[in-house]
């Protein structure tokens, strides 16, 4: 059995980051999209466009996707909920917990799944990390370090990412994934602090931010911006045995905005240049990066839905990242 989807929203993660993931996996069958912009016909000539109301009043569709603007989410959620349908919802699913407990407290009622569409849980860098930290070959960690650093002085042309909201900023942006990766390996922190603040000129919004998670023996520092020019290493994890230092970022987006489909074998494979190195006392290695696979998320969301499997992304996961980037942001 197919699942009937829709889709609202046709921007960078409805186009690029998740249509083409719906339309190859076979367990869904993407109908609609809604949009004010392009014509998606044009690019997926097998779907119809439609109006948000129209995806919620039929009774056909039982997963809308929303990939609409961060300040549409908890609305656009609710009423998905409220019309009886599962949802996939990009991050950030909403601006605070209150919000985002009352949204998963009503899928509960209804006997539907939410879904937050954290795909860098499923990122060729990520899986190399949580293997390397898996193999024990860094022994006990006491740092681990993570970057997601850009150069983009000039404001973006999307006038919503420009406005000032409690969802909008690189906090809550980027911050949500690198949060997402790190609760998803160590678990709910200790305590945990933060800084965020602007750096861009004539910005509305925060660009940069800095994370601190205290879990006793082990540290963890998240850290964004979008003022620099030549990044660093990406991750960098220290242990009592050595030290791993991982460069460069999961090839998944580029590949689908150059046309790659995810179905093609070197879809999600990193440069070789890209290869993580592990350093030790007297030695140091090569590792070669794990293949990125964020179709992972919807062969989850499929047997969620159909099968009544546990997601991998839960909701206790997503409400400590929601605690922790409101505590910061405030």
């Amino acid at each position: 059995m197919k699942i009937i989807t829709a889709l609202v929203g046709f921007g960078l993660s409805g186009k690029y980051l998740q249509a083409p993931f719906l339309i190859q996996n076979p367990a869904f069958d993407l109908q609609y999209i809604a949009t004010q912009s392009s014509d998606p016909t044009l690019s997926y000539p097998t779907v119809k466009k439609a109006t948000f109301e129209a995806i919620l009043a039929n009774p056909a569709i039982q997963l809308v996707s929303i990939c609409s603007p961060n300040p549409t989410h908890y609305d656009y959620a609710k009423a998905v909920l409220m019309a009886n349908k599962h949802v996939l919802i990009e991050k950030p699913i909403c601006a605070n917990t209150r919000q985002a407990q009352e949204l998963y407290d009503l899928a509960q009622k209804q006997q539907k799944i939410l879904y937050v569409y954290q795909n860098r849980r499923f990122d060729s860098d990520f899986l190399t990390i949580k293997q390397v930290i898996e193999s024990e070959k860094l022994g006990k960690i006491h740092t681990f370090e993570a970057h997601f650093d850009r150069y983009k002085p000039s404001l973006n042309p999307k006038k919503w990412k420009e406005t000032p909201h409690p969802t909008s900023g690189i906090l809550y942006d980027l911050g949500s994934h690198l949060l997402d990766q790190a609760l998803a390996l160590f678990g709910k922190p200790m305590a945990f602090d933060g800084q965020v603040w602007t750096q861009r000129q004539a910005s509305d919004i925060d660009d940069a931010f800095e994370i601190r998670l205290n879990y006793g023996h082990l540290k963890v520092r998240l850290k964004a911006s979008l003022l620099v020019q030549k990044p660093g290493p990406r991750y960098v994890i220290h242990g009592d045995l050595g030290t791993f230092e991982k460069h460069g970022l999961d090839p998944q987006e580029d590949q689908s905005k150059a046309g790659l489909l995810p179905n093609d074998p070197a879809f999600g494979q990193e440069n070789e240049t890209q290869n993580g190195t592990l350093f030790t006392e007297n030695s140091s290695q090569k590792i070669i990066s794990q293949k990125g696979n964020w179709g992972l998320l919807f062969d989850n969301l499929k047997e969620a839905i159909l099968d009544n499997k546990p997601l991998i992304i839960k909701p206790e996961e997503i409400l400590e990242q929601l605690l922790i980037l409101e505590t910061i942001r405030q």
